[in-house]
């Protein structure tokens, strides 16, 4: 295993992920009281392996069709547009 490769993405997922609206959504349920937080646990768990999957299948069928770098200036322009609005949405 290319545990450099590994750390990386973990890394990079890990501070992308914190304080986003996941995370915010996941804490809400668990704070309530009545809540099993195994449960809460499992499920978001459950959801966010769901998630990356499909990231990850998309992302092997694209590259199929669009090459690494333009794959990477399309997200980073992707990443600026979305700054871009959320900074001036009301």
């Amino acid at each position: 295993m290319n545990w450099g490769f590994f750390l990386t993405v973990f890394g990079s997922i890990f501070l992308a992920e914190l304080g986003d609206k996941t995370q915010l959504a996941t804490m809400l349920f668990a704070s309530n009281e009545s809540s099993n937080k195994l449960i809460v646990l499992i499920a978001a768990s459950c959801a966010l392996i769901a998630v990356t999957a499909l990231s990850v299948l998309a992302g092997a069928a694209i590259s199929n069709c669009v090459g690494a770098d333009a794959l990477k200036r399309i997200a980073g322009v992707g990443f600026i547009v979305i700054g871009v609005l959320t900074i001036f949405s009301k």
